[in-house]
């Protein structure tokens, strides 16, 4: 597949995970979204919903991963690429290598937790058993911005 191709597919993938960070956002979670792609299909999506579940463990990744072990029927998700809107926090990049999965492509940085680049890169740590390949910034202004209206309606409100 040409790079071009790959990059117009990522980019509509990413934006089905917008769509999961919009549900997020509707029901007041801070809105980051992901898709699990397999064969051209979803096998697994989520959205944050910390505040709903009360489970500081409720991200999207972590819940897209389960999905798609639950889909899949396998733990291991080592031909399916993640697409999240936000780069991973350490738990998700932790979760990312132990699910072995191919691909991660995020969307926006995140200079306070990221765990694919800007912080720290775990799911290409060498010391560990599984290296992820890591696509950054795709359709990175629609995710930041996202992040950044919902974290401004919310110091305007307090």
């Amino acid at each position: 597949m040409r790079m071009k191709d790959l990059v117009e597919k990522d980019r509509n993938w990413m934006k089905r995970a917008l769509r999961e960070a919009e549900r997020a956002l509707d029901q007041g979670e801070v809105p980051v979204g992901a898709v699990i792609v397999f064969q051209d299909t979803i096998v697994g999506r989520g959205h944050n919903m910390v505040e709903t579940l009360n489970d500081a463990t409720a991200h999207a990744e972590i819940l897209a991963i389960t999905a798609a072990s639950d889909t899949l029927k396998s733990k291991v998700l080592a031909d399916c690429t993640l697409y999240v809107t936000l780069e991973p926090c350490p738990m998700c990049a932790g979760a990312i290598v132990l699910a072995r999965l191919k691909r991660l492509v995020f969307g926006a940085f995140d200079e306070k937790a990221g765990s694919a680049s800007t912080l720290y890169n775990i799911p290409q740590d060498k010391r560990l058993n599984h290296s992820v390949e890591i696509v950054s910034g795709i359709e990175e202004e629609a995710c930041g911005d996202l992040l950044r209206s919902f974290f401004m309606a919310r110091r305007s409100v307090n």
